[in-house]
């Protein structure tokens, strides 16, 4: 077995292969390194990037696999899981489409409502405003 070196924040999360931080039960998607100055430049990278984080190199031992070998005492709380998102490959790509056109189409009616003058009051301005109309009513001073 060999030793990599792998990061760890102050939550405990440890960084993961896509510069995130994940709670390490997947070890396969931690980054992780056998040359101890390139995790420290990726510690001053992400030191840089967001001084709140302290970072600190764990050296830990590989499995067979190749696989970091992360002591249980270190490892945090598990993150809740994202939901997934619905898999359009089970919908034809013609009921796709047809949802986006109908809903096009809806946006461009609703656009169309708001330029028609069906039941729009006019209100008509006269140059004198002491004028008297029906509609208006007399000064009180």
């Amino acid at each position: 077995m060999t030793q990599t070196f792998i990061l760890q924040n102050h939550d405990n999360h440890f960084f993961g292969k896509n510069k995130e931080w994940l709670d390490g039960y997947d070890a396969n998607s931690l980054f992780k390194t056998i040359h101890k100055d390139e995790a420290i430049n990726q510690m001053v990278e992400i030191s840089s990037k967001d001084y709140k984080q302290r970072v600190k190199i764990i050296a830990c031992e590989l499995d067979e696999k190749g696989l970091p070998i992360i002591d249980i005492a270190i490892m945090p709380a598990p993150l809740p899981k994202a939901p997934k998102a619905a898999k359009n490959s089970d919908i034809p790509e013609a009921i796709i489409d047809l949802f986006a056109a109908e809903t096009a189409d809806i946006d461009s009616e609703e656009d169309d409502e708001h330029d028609d003058d069906e039941g729009v009051e006019i209100i008509e301005f006269s140059e004198d405003p002491l004028a008297e109309s029906e509609d208006t009513q007399k000064p009180l001073i």
